[in-house]
């Protein structure tokens, strides 16, 4: 009789802990669908807006450039890779940009590791840096971004395309999604700065202190820019397009 009584109590604490283990297992999936549900919101709330490349195409050239230049400027955070022949650095950055003036704050590992400043010609960093590791970042980050200042030049149009072109700069823009594909700018010695470009993205700004419209709110995620042996690949990670509160617009802004 005890043996059996024994027998029954070891069955019922077995059946006791499956049944705990099987409550703990179910706790413990149920908390990791919550966090994964939660780290895939705050993945795709932060994260640019690859949707598909924007159709622009009942809207004309010179409609799309006149939207453009009401940029008053521009906020982004990037990952770069910066090669120099056979060295390779990595990092993010962040970067403000306007027409006259650009700040470059550079991090490794979370780290502030360095700044660069560009106001009205005149540029500045911390640590100093070379002239030509200044053109690459300076005036290639000005120009691959405010791809549209681009000034007295002539257009050409070829089948997929359009060739924006004067004395020093030349811009490929694609018809379908008005953005630009390739830019060349040379120097007065004769020598290139290229920039290519690739993979469209949307974002819309979450402040009421500007706005921005559908349009302006499109940019190339991904660009290159090449001068002499210096590559600087650029993944742009968030984006913000901002303009005057009261500049008016054919269409009403978002």
């Amino acid at each position: 009789m005890l043996k059996k009584r024994w027998n029954t109590l070891k069955v019922r604490r077995s059946q006791g802990l499956q049944n705990k283990d099987c409550r703990l297992k179910a706790w413990n999936m149920s908390v990791f669908c919550v966090l994964t549900s939660v780290l895939s919101l705050l993945v795709l709330s932060c994260a640019p807006k690859y949707a598909e490349r924007p159709s622009r195409e009942g809207l004309s050239l010179s409609e799309m450039l006149s939207r453009m230049n009401s940029i008053q400027s521009i906020e982004a955070v990037l990952s770069i890779n910066y090669e120099k022949n056979d060295a390779a650095m990595s990092g993010d950055a962040a970067l403000n940009l306007s027409g006259d003036a650009l700040n470059l704050r550079l991090y490794y590992l979370g780290f502030l590791a360095g700044e660069i400043k560009e106001n009205n010609g005149i540029i500045s960093s911390k640590p100093k840096i070379d002239k030509y590791k200044s053109i690459v970042l300076v005036d290639g980050l000005k120009n691959s971004f405010m791809w549209w200042t681009i000034s007295d030049y002539t257009i050409q149009e070829r089948e997929d395309s359009y060739v924006l072109k004067n004395s020093s700069r030349e811009v490929i823009i694609g018809k379908k999604d008005l953005l630009p594909v390739k830019q060349t700018v040379e120097f007065e010695n004769g020598e290139e700065l290229n920039i290519t470009y690739d993979t469209p993205a949307h974002s819309r700004p979450e402040t009421n202190q500007y706005v921005t419209d559908p349009e302006t709110g499109w940019y190339q995620s991904r660009l290159s820019i090449r001068y002499r042996n210096h590559l600087v690949n650029v993944k742009v990670k968030s984006y913000s397009a901002s303009r005057e509160k009261n500049h008016s617009l054919t269409n009403n802004p978002n």
